[in-house]
């Protein structure tokens, strides 16, 4: 087949869709199949050498306006439709990105659909109107949707406190247009069983729309070659500690209820780049016993893994839940919330799961395993086995071709099952 994936943002090391859009592609090629990739900035590395890819351009205007209202290094490109368009949307603290990439990736389509023909289209988790303009070309349009952004909108409301906070979350997600472009779609995917509910409930699209494709990870790069842990006891942190919604401070909170010894590793940027985790360190006294590790890449990453105690994953949602997944792939225990699609990858046999913002819950789950070692190695070598057995990306790539091939032949699933999903196997909580 001949895929084209869209996706507004695209590296790897920036946020979730990257690291999607670069595995997905690799194992797409991997089958036989031909891609193409229309992705906007911050732009995939490595990607160019097994997928031809197109760059589309934009000012980064969402990321420039708080430093400077107009961008005086290049006024004239804002006569530009698009971004002007991106210009006026900032300033009024819209979020214009999916919208303008749509629109920029409908006009690069058209002028591609010239000398080249595709298959299926298949976007990730943009759902801007310009998508509505694809469809107009004939090809099947699919989406990829990690969690819905209605999930994101309700819990920042809930902690707004002031007029422009309440503001700034109403018009910063745009789910108005990802609700009109998503029950357009030919089918949605998604990674998990609660996510798809999540997807069902809050855009109104039928169930058996939506098939869910168990998230993928690299099995033969998370791995652990045998490298020794580190002493004293390392609980290991991977996410955005800006993003309230990853629990970070809810970690260090259960950290200062911990034995002294233990010490907490970060994987996110320190202060000043990044601020909350920061001062919540500094306000319960625990700074000496937190490193920032700043972002790394997959070498990095796995080292990481390897040699900490175990991982602690404390957010208060989850529509997949990487870092538990890459953990669990180097026999690394996970300590987590059991929140959205976490207990569908972390189950009993691989990790505890606790209450999400429970402090108390936190830290007893994580002193129970560090007195019982003989526990976390069974945990890790569990894990592992299930890594391999249900999330390696050759199984969710391979899945992910059979929706395109569905949709192509018109093929819908059954009501109530939803598309590949998980094999039997890959279900309940036995090793």
């Amino acid at each position: 087949m001949r895929v084209c994936l869209l996706a507004y943002r695209g590296n790897p090391y920036v946020g979730g869709q990257g690291v999607y859009l670069y595995e997905l592609t690799r194992a797409l090629v991997a089958l036989g199949h031909q891609v193409e990739v229309m992705v906007g900035p911050p732009y995939p590395r490595d990607l160019s050498r097994w997928a031809i890819v197109h760059k589309v351009a934009n000012l980064n205007l969402w990321g420039r306006y708080r430093r400077a209202w107009l961008p005086c290094e290049a006024p004239l490109r804002l006569l530009q439709p698009a971004n002007l368009l991106d210009f006026a949307l900032t300033r009024a603290r819209f979020f214009p990105e999916p919208l303008s990439f749509s629109l920029r990736a409908l006009g690069l389509l058209g002028r591609r659909l010239r000398t080249q023909r595709f298959d299926v289209l298949h976007d990730v988790q943009t759902l801007g109107y310009g998508m509505l303009g694809m469809m107009a070309f004939g090809i099947p349009l699919l989406t990829t949707v990690h969690h819905p952004l209605n999930i994101d909108r309700r819990a920042a409301l809930h902690r707004n406190r002031t007029f422009e906070e309440v503001y700034h979350s109403v018009v910063f997600y745009p789910v108005g247009m990802q609700g009109v472009v998503i029950r357009r779609v030919a089918r949605v995917i998604t990674n998990s069983q609660a996510t798809r509910q999540a997807i069902a409930n809050d855009f109104r699209v039928p169930r058996h729309r939506i098939a869910v494709v168990p998230g993928g990870l690299d099995t033969t790069l998370f791995h652990n070659p045998g490298r020794r842990r580190r002493r004293p006891a390392t609980l290991l942190f991977v996410g955005n500690t800006d993003d309230w919604r990853k629990g970070a401070a809810y970690l260090v909170r259960a950290l200062a209820l911990l034995p002294g010894t233990v010490r907490l590793r970060v994987v996110d940027d320190p202060y000043p780049t990044k601020k909350l985790l920061h001062e919540e360190c500094k306000r319960l006294g625990v700074g000496h016993r937190v490193t920032f590790l700043g972002k790394l890449e997959h070498a990095g990453l796995q080292d990481e893994y390897c040699r900490c105690t175990m991982l602690v994953q404390p957010s208060l949602y989850e529509g997949f839940g990487l870092p538990a997944a890459e953990a669990l792939a180097c026999e690394t225990p996970v300590v987590a919330t059991a929140v959205g699609a976490v207990p569908e990858v972390v189950v009993p046999h691989t990790g505890l799961l606790v209450p999400p913002a429970d402090p108390g819950a936190l830290a007893g789950a994580i002193e129970s395993l560090l007195e019982d070692p003989n526990q976390r190695r069974a945990m890790g070598q569990a894990g592992r086995r299930r890594m391999v057995r249900c999330f390696d990306w050759r199984i969710a790539g391979a899945k992910t071709a059979e929706v395109y091939q569905d949709v192509l032949t018109g093929r819908l699933p059954t009501p109530g099952r939803g598309g590949p999903g998980q094999p039997p196997s890959c279900v309940g909580d036995r090793p």
